[in-house]
């Protein structure tokens, strides 16, 4: 039996703000809240891949989830990525956000380690049993090595009501269909890429933990909401319009191109811990063109 919890269609998988020191800019990251919030984003994802998570601290994770949570005002759900490639640490992980009071955690597949199934169903099921708050499985089979199967997360779905959904990074879209025939209706499916996320939508996901809502957070929430109250044409025309920042803003390693983006609509700033590095110069007149475009074919269709 799978707990209802609602985080909405549209979580941003929120950068980290840093300066030229590499230290984070807490007045930045309550910024950058605030205007996603106010720009079509239901809940927050901190600390995630885009938020640079293998380079945070225990502590400076701990900080983000307060600012953050300071900004929201019960505006937004917080989501916590809480995962790791070792069992214990991730059990830990875990209980720290729930004395973060983080409404939900988002928790990766093993990495590197490269565990089978039953091996990730006894690491899951470790997770589940150490903590009240939902729990969002992350499948990014490009990152660790190995694939979440659509049996091990029915399984796990109908075991622990906690395990509440599944963040889908990857573009195998039999996937999406097994997934969404083996759990229960309550469970919620996201994309893990934007350019997925009408596709995914007709399989019966929920919404997307999207990169591009930092810039395009209103227009992704339309493009659902169109394609939910059946106007699919709407859409899929969004889809179209959106789809090279989509693209582009994966040009380099995220989070790269999305904080040049943020620094060029003097959001953030553009700097990423090492060993990422800033997007060359050539790289950020291609990025802002594409941007600009896109921005100026949304304004001219209004």
């Amino acid at each position: 039996m799978t707990l209802r919890f609602d985080c909405g269609e549209v979580i941003t998988a929120m950068v980290t703000p840093m300066n030229a020191k590499g230290e984070i800019d807490y007045d930045r990251v309550e910024t950058l809240a605030k205007h996603l919030i106010e720009n079509g984003s239901d809940a927050l994802l901190v600390a995630g891949t885009t938020g640079e998570s293998p380079t945070l601290t225990n502590e400076e994770e701990r900080e983000l989830v307060s600012t953050v949570k300071r900004a929201a005002q019960n505006k937004a759900k917080i989501i916590l990525s809480a995962g790791s490639n070792c069992t214990r640490t991730a059990i830990e992980f875990s209980k720290n956000a729930q004395k973060e009071e983080a409404d939900a955690i988002l928790s990766v597949v093993p990495y590197y380690n490269k565990p089978n199934q039953r091996g990730l169903i006894e690491h899951y099921s470790s997770i589940a049993k150490s903590t009240n708050l939902p729990i969002i499985l992350y499948n990014i089979p490009s990152r660790t090595g190995i694939s979440l199967e659509p049996a091990t997360v029915a399984y796990l779905a109908s075991e622990f009501e906690n395990i509440v959904g599944i963040k889908q990074s990857c573009s195998d879209m039999d996937k999406v269909t097994e997934i969404r025939t083996l759990c229960p209706d309550g469970f919620s499916i996201y994309s893990g890429d934007d350019s997925l996320t009408l596709p995914m939508l007709s399989l019966g996901a929920t919404g997307v933990i999207s990169v591009a809502s930092h810039l395009f957070g209103k227009e992704i929430k339309s493009m659902i909401r169109n394609f939910k109250a059946g106007d699919v044409l709407a859409a899929r025309n969004m889809h179209k319009k959106l789809y090279p920042v989509f693209k582009n803003l994966f040009m380099a390693p995220n989070p790269i191109p999305v904080k040049a983006a943020l620094a060029y609509k003097g959001l953030s700033e553009e700097f990423v811990r090492k060993p990422l590095v800033t997007l060359t110069e050539d790289e950020k007149i291609k990025l802002y063109k594409i941007i600009d475009q896109v921005r100026q074919e949304l304004e001219d269709g209004e």
